[in-house]
């Protein structure tokens, strides 16, 4: 027997989930498969949606001072 361990983070962190469960049909074709699936607490589209709600990343949209110009750093 095969164990394998899963840990998820969303649908689509590395492959969809439908070609994952394709691929343990497949191997379990060949052998007997466990499957030790453990989920993330949050997924990571409900981590981008609470950061933008919260309103932490605000500070972006406000106008801020120009501290740069086409004159500093080094030519490339």
């Amino acid at each position: 027997m095969t164990t394998i361990q899963v840990q998820r983070i969303g649908d689509e962190a590395v492959l969809p989930q439908s070609e994952f469960e394709r691929l343990v049909e497949l191997a379990q074709r060949c052998d007997e498969i466990a499957l030790q699936v453990q989920e993330d607490d949050v997924p990571p589209l409900g981590i981008m949606r609470l950061a933008e709600q919260s309103g932490a990343f605000d500070f972006w949209l406000q106008d801020g001072e120009d501290i740069y110009s086409a004159e500093d750093g080094e030519p490339v």
